[in-house]
């Protein structure tokens, strides 16, 4: 009996001295991804808190699991999401922590971009930890198919893409390399708005909802554009998931892809390097828009507060300097962080974190400025027009009517 007792003391002594414990929310279930959560909670445990991972497939499920558990009064200490309006929302509804102590202490404010931190601020609070960022409408290209075709070089303009085009077609490749999912069109389309329309042109349709841009020719163009390119997609494309559709460039079947950072994952399982094997190129010239997405850390309010040790521990975790190196390196993101030496990083990560630290080159991602019902209304409209015969006339007044919609208005604030 008194062995016993003393075995339960003990017990309840190393419960008592143990840290932090994180029960974590997230999607990060691929090679990859799952190797760069390990790093996260390396350094978490290392930091003295505990880890407790709560993997779920995909970000939609995970997503909805974290608001199960809200709903039930069970919350996760912590979960992954995009920087987006459903996290937005969230804060407004007293549902997360604020982690302005946390921010001023890390000065989040001066090694953070600007867009990245408004996205996570809500009302005047931060209520997400940024981890990694990931820039969706990357220039990918098979270095073996370029060179079978005689495209000495990576586009570098609408019109040396499509030259680049032509070329890989005449030599019997795939020319652009396109999963057609409603998600990836969309995608595509974002990457001709902000490469052909230009940052101004980006942010005035899908920011401010301007009228007249929404109107006017310079919309029509790259919705032009855009449809003009599904003449070199291969017939296969209709619903094929983003990374069988890499596989065409790792094969050296196909020779562009318009897709994010996270691809790098696919050529690296290959034993393909950037430079030798493939190009990277985030825009089409050095003054591309560069979209900015990616992953944060949020943390929701428990019943007594008990999670708050736990939660500020992660974020601080998160955002320091070695593990925001240590997780990028792993996932194939660019660090949060604009003050990083990252010249350990692979050549790609290296270019968009250069990128990172030109302000005037960043705008939000579409999850980022749109509200949910816009963005599946938007997504719906530019796959119809990038699948079926519709006007280019038709889709512009299509767009117009869901973005200048008030009841599916965003917060404007945003940069």
């Amino acid at each position: 009996m008194l062995r016993a007792c003393a075995l339960a003391a003990s017990l309840l002594a190393a419960t008592a001295q143990a840290g932090p414990q994180a029960d974590v929310v997230h999607w990060w279930t691929s090679p990859g991804e799952t190797a760069a959560m390990h790093a996260l909670a390396d350094a978490y445990r290392a930091a003295g808190g505990q880890w407790r991972d709560l993997a779920v497939v995909a970000s939609e499920q995970a997503r909805a699991v974290v608001m199960e558990r809200l709903k039930a009064g069970n919350p996760p200490m912590a979960a992954q999401f995009n920087p987006s309006q459903p996290l937005r929302e969230l804060a407004r509804q007293g549902q997360l922590n604020a982690l302005d102590d946390i921010a001023e202490q890390g000065h989040w404010a001066q090694t953070l971009p600007a867009v990245l931190l408004d996205a996570v601020r809500v009302d005047g609070h931060i209520y997400a930890a940024p981890l990694s960022i990931h820039m969706p409408a990357w220039l990918w290209s098979s270095r073996a198919a370029l060179a079978k075709a005689g495209v000495k070089a990576e586009p570098r303009s609408v019109d040396e893409l499509f030259a680049a085009l032509d070329k890989l077609q005449a030599a019997g490749l795939i020319p652009l390399a396109h999963g057609g999912q409603p998600w990836q069109d969309l995608n595509l389309f974002a990457a001709l708005l902000a490469n052909q329309g230009g940052r101004e042109l980006y942010l005035a349709v899908l920011r401010d909802h301007d009228a007249a841009a929404l109107a006017g020719e310079p919309l029509r163009r790259v919705l032009v554009t855009f449809k003009k390119l599904h003449r070199y997609v291969d017939p296969a494309s209709p619903g094929r998931s983003w990374n069988d559709t890499t596989a065409l460039l790792v094969s050296g079947r196909a020779g562009l892809q318009f897709m994010g950072d996270w691809v790098k994952g696919e050529f690296t399982a290959a034993g393909q390097l950037p430079g030798r094997d493939y190009g990277c190129t985030p825009g089409l010239s050095p003054r591309s828009p560069y979209i900015v997405d990616g992953d944060v850390l949020v943390f929701p309010k428990d019943k007594d507060g008990s999670a708050r040790a736990a939660q500020q521990l992660l974020a601080r975790v998160a955002t320091a300097p070695a593990t925001q190196l240590s997780f990028s390196a792993r996932k194939g993101s660019v660090p949060v962080r604009i003050d990083l030496d990252t010249r350990t990083l692979d050549a790609c990560a290296q270019i968009g974190a250069a990128a990172l630290r030109d302000a005037g080159r960043l705008v939000g991602n579409t999850e980022m400025l749109l509200a949910p019902a816009q963005l599946t209304a938007l997504e719906h409209a530019v796959s119809d027009y990038w699948n079926r015969d519709i006007p280019v006339q038709t889709t512009q007044q299509t767009l117009a009517k869901i973005l200048l919609n008030p009841n599916n208005s965003t917060d404007r604030r945003l940069p």
